[in-house]
């Protein structure tokens, strides 16, 4: 019978010499009370077919499901964790902080010291929010940039992902992506005709819509690397004319830095790529494993928030302290020998899944910047979300499968992003790598 990837015909994935029935049955009874099993698409493993593993605990470089099955993981909640799962720094700190107490509604010290921090290391930021949420982030700036412009048009590209609030979700990457959704139902047209979209790293497109509507758009928001249609990073000149074309216009630049924020360099890709954005958008890292968002920018904009300004904007667990507090423990082991010491394992993992490729004679791209990896099937150059989508998404699937069989847990979606981490070991690249040759062995027999 043929494995069902949500039904009850579903059969327990054999891990090496182990069975994951334990997970198998948590998911049944995870459907029978949550929508799909999950609290968000992509974990119910649609894409990859079979049922998604249920995690029981994680340390290190390293997660353990119900069975007991251990896995090298490179989903890492989704980037957040930098430093690998249940640092003993971070877990420390956050313990002491729980016991001081889990929220106040109040300012606190380590919300004022994560904001100097962030202030410190992206000097675009001048002024800064906190937020729970990396959406929260994004439509929270959308807003700023409306009343600090007075227009309405927001211009956006093709494939970026910039969360789930209305304005966004035309033809958004990511989730949307993964569920082949060109937007979502329940968005009235109204709420995205705003809303403008052309591809990435096209620069003649946007030349082109800002001479036709400059003085119509408040603001160009931009995954500076895109990460949410696997890993696309900016074309040398891209950014650099985005910063030029937003002055020009009189609209405000946006970088979506809620994945690149602390991962691509201590200061994001602003820091990379020497591009200053007048609004930023953070999250993940930031909140060290714990639901969190910013954003920040120049101080003229961010004065526009009440209680300074009339754009209004609220939170009742915003600047959490133990979220605050494991974010400053997370940011302050991410020092040049931390980013030097990623830099090396990523390498290692690119240079290895590309000799595994080559061995099995399966065409593959892989784009890297930093810590981040996007895998594409496929011979071409991967630069927009037009090239993502001619890519070979069937061989994705089974290549999942084959590296979770032999313990190396993947993004169930071939739109997402591999995270690594400084908790990742050569010995684990070696195992990945390992792995990698068997599965494209697999896919090149299909």
């Amino acid at each position: 019978m043929r494995e069902s990837p949500t039904g009850s015909n579903a059969r327990p994935l054999r891990v090496g010499n182990a069975v994951r029935k334990r997970s198998a049955l948590l998911y049944r009874r995870a459907r029978n009370v949550m929508v799909g099993g999950v609290s968000s698409p992509v974990r119910a493993f649609k894409a990859v077919g079979g049922t998604p593993i249920f995690v029981e605990r994680g340390k290190g470089s390293r997660i353990w499901d119900a069975d007991g099955n251990s896995f090298v993981d490179y989903v890492l909640s989704w980037g957040p964790l930098i430093l690998g799962h249940a640092h003993p720094r971070v877990v420390g700190t956050v313990l002491k902080a729980v016991r001081d107490g889990t929220s106040f509604g109040a300012p606190t010290l380590p919300e004022l010291k994560l904001a100097e921090e962030v202030k410190r290391s992206l000097p675009s930021v001048e002024r800064v929010r906190f937020v729970n949420s990396g959406t929260e982030a994004t439509m929270s700036t959308l807003r700023l940039a409306r009343a600090f412009t007075r227009r309405d048009k927001l211009l956006k590209f093709d494939g970026c992902y910039h969360g789930h609030a209305d304005p966004f979700l035309s033809k958004a990457g990511s989730g949307l992506a993964t569920f082949d959704i060109p937007s979502s139902a329940g968005v009235p047209d109204d709420l995205v005709a705003d809303t403008i979209t052309v591809p990435y790293n096209d620069i003649a497109a946007v030349e082109e819509t800002i001479a036709r509507d400059g003085g119509e758009i408040a603001a160009i928001i931009v995954e500076p690397v895109a990460g949410n249609m696997g890993v696309v990073p900016p074309q040398g000149g891209f950014l650099e004319a985005l910063r030029k074309l937003a002055s020009s216009s009189g609209s405000l630049l946006i970088f979506d830095e809620v994945i690149t924020g602390f991962r691509v360099s201590r200061g994001g890709a602003q820091g990379l790529y020497g591009v200053r954005p007048d609004l930023s958008c953070l999250g993940k890292i930031i909140g060290g494993g714990f639901p969190v968002g910013a954003y920040g920018g120049r101080e003229d904009v961010m004065r526009m928030l009440a209680p300074e300004g009339p754009v209004y904007q609220a939170g009742t667990l915003s600047g959490n302290p133990v979220a605050m507090t494991a974010g400053l423990a997370t940011l302050g082991l991410l020092d040049n020998s931390a980013y030097a010491a990623l830099e090396r394992v990523s390498r290692s993992l690119e240079e290895g899944i590309s000799r595994a490729a080559r061995s099995a004679a399966v065409p593959v791209r892989l784009n890297r910047v930093g810590s981040m990896v996007g895998l594409f099937f496929g011979d071409g150059a991967v630069r927009n979300f037009d090239d993502v989508k001619r890519s070979a998404h069937g061989l994705y699937p089974r290549f999942h499968r084959s590296m979770l069989e032999q313990g190396v847990y993947l993004p169930s979606s071939p739109f997402e992003t591999i995270f690594l981490s400084c908790a990742h070991s050569e010995g684990d690249i070696g195992k990945t790598v390992a792995a990698a040759s068997k599965a494209f062995m697999e896919c090149a027999t299909a």
